[in-house]
């Protein structure tokens, strides 16, 4: 579900549409990580980098503090009089942004169709059953109100769903004693992506190096930097509590419900694959087992 449901998600960091209205918020668009962080950390109001870094997880701080202004500050042209707007102002350009990019990628047609609303009921009802209980971002995402139409529900669940998967995500590596940047190395190391893909979380090549040093002394890495036994087995002990962690909205929505789901899901994700906005390389580890 997790792979159907991240590219309708992901489509807002790359979308033309998106950069639209970031660029009508004063944001930079020459790169994308300006609207990234702005979209991602909106629901958590006005954190300031520190809280954003540690939401996110596996960003450098030093990144984060480029694009995420201190808690108080303006970070676009809505917060020359009260930089408390920001988020809600993001927010709304978030949702602005979202509607613009699924008529464009997904198609009139598709966005008014009774199958996509059928999709956004099933996805609002898994979302809903989706405990938020020390997840800091599906908490936030999951306090928003829910919009009225059904492809901007269907982002939103999506949203609530994935960030849940990944909050639970993040204490899996907890518990697997893998900071931040080890579990980058670590997830390039089974070969999730090409080592340069993960350079866009910011590390340094000291600050990588110094991790690939940790896990070979834990030997989770060899001499060479290859994964060990022992490492793809703390690799795969981690995706498998991921699913755990994940699995109550689905048991909740039930399995026809969620195949439904799947099925229903199937032409919207052919599209967002197909649209050639979304990498093909990343550092999530889409299409790879």
């Amino acid at each position: 579900m997790w792979h159907l449901l991240e590219p309708l998600h992901a489509l807002l960091y790359y979308a033309p549409e998106a950069f639209d209205e970031a660029a009508a918020l004063g944001f930079d668009t020459a790169e994308r990580w300006p609207s990234y962080f702005a979209w991602r950390s909106a629901p958590l109001g006005a954190p300031g980098p520190a809280r954003v870094a540690s939401a996110f997880y596996s960003f450098s701080p030093a990144m984060v503090a480029r694009y995420v202004p201190e808690a108080g500050e303006g970070s676009a042209e809505t917060s020359a009089d009260d930089p408390a707007a920001v988020p809600a102002a993001v927010l709304a350009a978030r949702l602005r942004a979202v509607d613009r990019t699924y008529r464009a990628v997904l198609g009139e047609d598709t966005v008014k169709s009774p199958e996509l609303a059928e999709a956004a009921a099933l996805a609002r009802r898994a979302a809903e059953a989706a405990g938020t209980a020390g997840r800091t971002l599906a908490a936030a995402n999951a306090a928003l109100p829910w919009p009225e139409a059904p492809h901007l529900v269907l982002w939103q669940a999506a949203t609530i769903l994935r960030e849940h998967r990944g909050d639970g995500h993040l204490a899996a590596l907890l518990v697997a004693g893998l900071d931040p940047v080890e579990a980058l190395v670590s997830f390039a190391a089974i070969g999730a992506a090409p080592e340069p893909v993960f350079e866009s979380r910011g590390w340094s090549t000291a600050e990588w190096a110094a991790a690939r040093e940790r896990l070979t002394a834990r030997g989770i890495l060899d001499a060479d930097g290859a994964v060990t036994d022992e490492g793809r087995a703390l690799r795969a002990e981690v995706e498998q509590r991921t699913d755990e962690l994940a699995a109550a909205p689905w048991t909740a929505l039930g399995p026809e419900d969620t195949a439904r789901l799947a099925e229903l899901l199937g032409g919207p994700w052919l599209s967002a694959i197909g649209s050639g906005l979304l990498p093909a390389e990343n550092t999530l580890g889409i299409g790879k087992v």
